[in-house]
């Protein structure tokens, strides 16, 4: 096995064949596709690519909010115009114009079962297994709020559903997203202890995604990587899973200041660009990290974000690029 594992983050791009015909078993068909994409690719640790979650009525977000939040109980979805007019009103979720659901009521999982989505994902490989899901900071900050009034206790509430059901959930790892947070540091602290509560119902080995956002090959949150030490060192996580090719490397000094037991997902490929890296980028760009924090906290290597604003190609030929770079900086 190599010392550094590569995987990806999470999401694939959504194929046109099952926008045209959707059905359980045409997204069953797809993630098989995905999953042996990613084999085939080499990589170490696969994800389903999240089509399962796809809603084309909301895809600028890819489902990584209302698939999770429209569900739950006492959350409804019809969303009215003063609905609309006061959640513009609310602080840090600029880029929505409308909340991705409105609380009325203790929330209660509802009909969301992640535990099913997992199982279905599960029987289709037997390779080692990314499960992901949205962290309770970002879901509680798309809503809006008519019953705790308070972030920090919306994003418990979230949280708290969330546990219940990743417990069952074995895969490998277990990545919780959570892609507001660089925009809001701040925030940390409730982000942190509403996030802790899921990392301890992992079984397996948890692992947390922070990025400062892609829609349409943009950066939507403003930030740095030094502002989110504190929240970093709160979380009771194996490792983290980090966007650093689109950026650049001259950040990695202030990983020293992170705890010494948590280990690092370095971005090696920028998903806002469409040209495909070469092995050797790659390469250099695991040096580099290595260099600065060392070569035995690098856990895994990978996309800086999800594929899914990518075409297939691109995102296949990036895939493979992750895995020969990796080699080549081993010397395999």
């Amino acid at each position: 096995m190599p010392g550094i594992k590569s995987t990806v983050v999470g999401s694939y791009p959504f194929m046109d064949w099952l926008v045209a015909l959707p059905s359980r078993q045409a997204v069953s068909d797809a993630t098989s596709v995905v999953l042996k994409t990613q084999e085939l690719a080499g990589m170490d640790l696969v994800a389903d690519g999240e089509l399962y979650r796809f809603d084309v009525d909301h895809p600028e977000t890819n489902g990584m909010i209302e698939y999770f939040v429209r569900p739950l109980a006492n959350v409804r979805s019809n969303v009215s115009r003063a609905d609309a007019t006061e959640f513009v009103r609310q602080k840090g979720m600029g880029f929505r114009v409308r909340p991705a659901a409105v609380v009325d009521g203790k929330i209660g999982p509802g009909t969301l079962d992640l535990v099913a989505d997992y199982r279905r994902v599960r029987s289709l490989t037997t390779h080692p297994l990314k499960f992901t899901l949205t962290g309770p900071h970002m879901l509680s900050k798309t809503l809006l709020d008519h019953h705790y009034k308070n972030l920090p206790d919306l994003a418990h509430a979230i949280a708290e559903v969330l546990a219940e059901q990743v417990k069952e959930i074995d895969a490998e790892v277990v990545q919780l997203d959570e892609a507001n947070l660089p925009g809001s540091p701040d925030e940390w602290k409730w982000a942190a202890d509403s996030l802790n509560v899921i990392l301890d119902a992992v079984p397996n080995t948890p692992a947390v995604h922070l990025c400062f956002g892609n829609y349409g090959g943009q950066q939507i949150q403003k930030g740095t990587w030094q502002a989110m030490m504190d929240y970093m060192n709160a979380l009771r996580a194996d490792h983290m899973v980090l966007e650093f090719a689109a950026r650049g490397y001259d950040e990695l000094k202030f990983f020293q200041e992170l705890k010494p037991e948590m280990k690092l997902g370095v971005g090696v490929i920028d998903v806002k660009s469409t040209r495909i890296e070469t092995p050797e980028q790659v390469a250099a760009r695991i040096e580099a990290a290595a260099n600065v924090i060392g070569e035995d906290r690098i856990a895994y290597v990978h996309p800086d974000c999800g594929f899914w604003m990518l075409k297939r190609n691109i995102a296949d030929g990036k895939m493979r690029a992750i895995v020969a770079g990796r080699d080549l900086f081993e010397g395999r």
